[in-house]
């Protein structure tokens, strides 16, 4: 009796000193505070960021975390829809809810089912289907209409395939004056893959001029010279770009709408298969994806052809 006693004064204990009541904003607050706590610094400056950019000027942030519905938490991402691609937004949101996740677990009252929002329909960074493809002389006026840093960064995704998170976290010992190393988390649980891409003759080139007279720390890009690339600053920039350029262009020349670093990825997957004739194994080790998402793209052979053309 005893025993069953204090099994129930243990399960009718909270598990933190005290319960907080306090606005959508200051749980994610205290969501950065608890990384930094743990030293994950890295974490502290992405999540921030994500959150500067998809929460802090939205009517969300004001609202009481308790208070806070299904419905207000949908309503937010519609909000985010606008100007974004879907798979776009569900690359955001889920850093919210994580954040959110982990701020109740710290004491804060709210309902984790009113947050825990299911994807976007069929759309993921990686699926043929929503791919944009851009042409050769479409990617070369987006690079001239960009600014010298990320005329540099749209080439070095050119020239490899990679995502471009991947590349901007690539460091100068990264590139081994033939290859360059990238890194991406993927499966469930995720883990840290490494892979070599190798590069041609332009890339050696290309790569090497970006690597000169740099420490073997230092990143190979950056939005101005010092700071590393960001993805909402990457995308800024590529809407830019693309808007330059279709102030003057005309038909086929014209940048479609939706265009985002992510079609560089995909240009340069379809040219490996389609033109250059690569076969799929080889094209996915290199671009770090799956046969599945390649067979995805030769199903759009046909669609990349024409835009090459």
């Amino acid at each position: 009796m005893d025993a069953i006693q204090a099994w129930f004064s243990q399960m009718g204990s909270s598990a933190v000193r005290s319960i907080k009541r306090a606005s959508v904003r200051e749980a994610l607050e205290a969501y950065l505070t608890d990384l930094k706590r743990h030293g994950r610094s890295d974490a502290v400056r992405e999540a921030r960021g994500r959150f500067k950019l998809t929460v802090d000027k939205d009517p969300l942030a004001g609202l009481a975390l308790e208070a806070a519905t299904r419905d207000d938490f949908e309503e937010w991402r519609d909000r985010l829809v606008p100007g974004r691609k879907p798979r776009s937004v569900n690359r955001q949101v889920p850093s919210v809810v994580a954040a959110l996740n982990r701020a109740h677990e710290l004491g804060h009252v709210g309902n984790p089912a009113a947050w825990s929002l299911k994807p976007l329909a069929d759309d993921t960074e990686d699926e043929g289907d929503t791919a944009i493809f851009l042409n050769p002389g479409q990617r070369a006026a987006l690079i001239a209409a960009a600014d010298e840093h990320t005329g540099a960064f749209l080439r070095g995704l050119e020239l490899t395939g990679s995502r471009p998170k991947e590349l901007a976290a690539a460091t100068v010992r990264d590139f081994d004056g033939k290859a360059l190393k990238f890194s991406h988390r993927k499966g469930r649980p995720a883990k840290v893959r490494a892979r070599y891409t190798v590069l041609g003759p332009e890339g050696v080139e290309f790569f090497a001029q970006h690597a000169a007279d740099k420490l073997p720390t230092a990143p190979l890009f950056t939005e101005d010279g010092k700071q590393t690339w960001r993805r909402h600053i990457w995308a800024r920039q590529v809407r830019a770009a693309a808007k330059s350029v279709n102030e003057k262009a005309r038909g086929a020349a014209r940048i479609p709408p939706g265009v985002g670093a992510y079609s560089f990825r995909h240009a340069r997957i379809s040219e490996l298969l389609q033109v250059f004739n690569v076969d799929p194994l080889t094209v996915a080790h290199q671009t770090g994806t799956s046969l599945a998402m390649i067979e995805k793209a030769v199903a759009l052979t046909s669609v990349y052809k024409c835009a090459y053309n």
